[in-house]
């Protein structure tokens, strides 16, 4: 079928390409009959709404009639949305791993017929520059080559795919000990640029799982290099040009080792986490700047992300009308016109000149040496940006992918749940709880979840992270607000992943459920990408369920998958934070046990203190005064005092005494863990 059949796709990304005079087809079985029967290789692209590159690739070649008539004649064309297919996008990113190139987006992979790699590579131009073939040049050689050397083909398939299933074999080991945890922390609070604060030089990306792991070293034993290594992270990238200092929130990554310059597009997997991180540091800090932060940022997601049927969208492009950061940039001449008198200090304070700080533009920020500013200078500062906002508002806004993914909706419902819990923002929380209940009606049946949704319909089946993330948000739920069936729904989902994802053998659950499309590898890994690993998350939320209900299952359940992959620690610790995470989660997790009504002004102050000294670790459970908890919990038979609210600090098997007050609680919270229970 010669045509582009991209049109009766619902994913923003794809129908970013119905026009294209490429013949585009969606990934499906017909398509890979299609190439069987004409016996042409498969030339896949893979992409999203909001990447820049995709979006350069896009205009330079697959707009172009002269490439596509090359694409059309030798090849059938596939083009994914990674959004919507983190399953092909990962096997085929392991792939290209494998063939010794860097990962990324616009991905280019050249297949088989029935879709085994044989070489890819990320973005090409139209012409040759900086290293990389014309991509005319390469489609034709790609062409010759699956023509003439068959023979090259098969071996390439054959060294690649069995490497492949190679990598999904995980390195099982034994549980993880605190000394092992700490010296990661030691040794990855090392890797952090001390001027700027991240991992590395350019490109810098956030790495969330990373920061989470130094901050929980610091809170567990005083660590004060990955307290620092933190607060530098997370204060140079508030300050920088990768936030929007107008309207909230975070773009995707810094091209420059200042966080200066960002792809401009805004994902909300990447925002919800740093919300997460921001919390911990307000907590510990009260900076007003991370206050800010974290108001903006969830104020935005509320703002832009959320949907009208209440589920929360996935990005914001990078690009408007065509360029990179358009909508977010300014020159000197605007801002001076619309400011007027303020305007010399408004460009003192974020970086503004005649010449621009970058591409003879000017990217917002406040990274740079200026000030000290007076409290009348900072709100004449506020006032500035409330104009601009404003007079950006009237600009061709960034395309908006609106399509719903069920795990970046349970990272962003753990975080807005946490914030509104530690803000009292009941906005943010009622934000969360609709999410929640959108993801449960539209794409839940019967307890199996699927992965995405648009416009009404429903996509792919889900993947673990789905479930993983999820069954957090619905434990984070459950303690934000007392609801019982968030807790049975986090249950239930268990239940389906160890009916269809688990591996009964090795330990671990796979990224696809055992009635899923049967693609050529089926992954298991415990490996952090741009989110944690879904058997990482899942690890936490196990060990968190088991102190919630005292369910022994739960426990060895969580310390399969840790053992299952901590073998591989040895080989890089690095893409490993989020199950370092679960293994202190799972023995160091405090549980605040609050004994009274919730509904009570007193049990309310109790809660609030709580929430006053959270930590990554803590974990409330309020206890109706006539309730009973399971004999195997370590609170059982615990009571109140007096007949009012009363609070237990149980680390593991043991339970501090009686706590009264809730300064009391407070203070006893305050403490290093190893001092909790004295």
């Amino acid at each position: 079928m010669t045509e582009n059949t991209l049109h009766l796709e619902t994913s923003p990304y794809l129908l970013q390409h119905a026009d294209n005079p490429v013949h585009w087809k969606a990934w499906k079985p017909e398509t890979f009959d299609e190439a069987r029967e004409r016996n042409l290789p498969i030339l896949l692209s893979v992409g999203y709404a909001a990447c820049h590159w995709c979006h350069v690739m896009a205009h330079e070649s697959f707009e172009t009639p002269d490439i596509a008539t090359i694409m059309n004649s030798s090849f059938i064309n596939i083009k994914v949305d990674r959004e919507e297919r983190p399953d092909i996008d990962g096997i085929y990113q392991h792939a290209l791993m494998l063939l010794g190139k860097q990962g990324g987006w616009p991905l280019t992979m050249f297949l088989t017929p029935d879709g085994d790699p044989f070489w890819g590579g990320t973005y090409f131009p139209p012409t040759a520059r900086h290293g990389l073939p014309a991509f005319p040049d390469l489609l034709k050689a790609i062409t010759e080559f699956y023509a003439t050397k068959q023979d090259q083909v098969t071996d390439a398939v054959s060294q690649l795919k069995g490497a492949m299933t190679e990598l999904t074999d995980a390195t099982s080991g034994t549980l993880i000990s605190m000394n092992l945890v700490d010296d990661a922390a030691a040794r990855l609070a090392r890797e952090i640029d001390p001027i700027n604060g991240g991992i590395g030089s350019a490109p810098k990306f956030p790495n969330p799982s990373i920061m989470e792991l130094l901050w929980r070293a610091y809170k567990r034993n005083g660590n004060n290099g990955c307290k620092e290594a933190v607060l530098l992270t997370l204060s140079k990238m508030s300050a920088g040009g990768i936030y929007d200092h107008l309207g909230g929130g975070y773009a995707r990554y810094s091209t420059d080792e200042r966080w200066l310059a960002p792809h401009f597009e805004k994902m909300l997997y990447d925002n919800a986490q740093l919300l997460d991180l921001l919390l911990g540091a307000w907590q510990e800090t009260q900076n007003p700047i991370f206050a800010a932060r974290i108001t903006e940022t969830a104020d935005w997601i509320l703002r832009e992300m959320v949907t009208a049927d209440g589920g929360i969208a996935s990005t914001i492009d990078a690009d408007s009308e065509g360029i990179e950061g358009k909508f977010y940039t300014w020159t000197k001449t605007e801002i001076d016109q619309l400011l007027g008198a303020d305007a010399n200090l408004f460009n003192a304070a974020y970086d503004v000149s005649e010449s621009g700080n970058w591409e003879s533009v000017t990217i917002l920020n406040r990274n740079h040496p200026a000030g000290p500013f007076t409290v009348d200078d900072e709100n004449t500062l506020t006032n500035c940006r409330k104009k601009l906002f404003s007079a950006r508002k009237e600009r061709i806004h960034p395309g908006w992918d609106d399509k719903i993914l069920t795990d970046w909706n349970g990272l962003a419902i753990s975080a807005l749940t946490q914030a509104g819990a530690m803000f009292d923002r009941d906005d943010w929380t009622q934000a969360a709880i609709r999410a929640f209940a959108f993801i449960q009606t539209n794409l839940g049946t019967e307890n199996r979840l699927s992965h995405n949704w648009r416009n009404g319909r429903i996509g792919d089946m889900a993947t673990l992270e789905d479930y993983a993330f999820m069954i957090r948000a619905a434990i984070k739920l459950s303690e934000a607000t007392g609801g019982d069936s968030y807790l049975t729904q986090a249950q239930n989902w268990v239940e389906t992943l160890d009916s269809y994802y688990l591996d009964p053998k090795n330990g671990g659950y796979y990224f696809t459920a055992n009635d899923a499309e049967n693609l050529i590898v089926r992954r298991k890994t415990a490996s952090d990408n741009a989110t944690p690993s879904g058997n990482a998350i899942l690890a936490e939320a196990l060990a968190r369920m088991y102190y919630l209900t005292g369910n022994d299952r739960y426990r060895q359940s969580a310390e399969n998958i840790i053992t299952a992959f901590s073998g591989d620690i040895a080989r890089n610790l690095f893409p490993l934070a989020a199950l370092l995470n679960a293994s202190e989660a799972l023995i160091n997790t405090t549980q605040i046990v609050i004994i009274g009504n919730r509904e009570d002004s007193q049990t309310q102050q109790f809660l609030t203190a709580a929430y006053q000294e959270y930590s990554p670790l803590h974990l409330l459970n309020v206890i109706p005064p006539d309730a009973t908890l399971p004999q195997d919990h370590p609170a059982s038979g615990k009571t109140r005092i007096n007949q009012e609210t009363t609070a237990y600090v149980c680390v593991g098997a043991t339970c501090s005494l009686p706590i009264t007050t809730p300064m009391d609680l407070k203070n006893k919270l305050s403490k290093p863990l190893f001092d909790t229970l004295k």
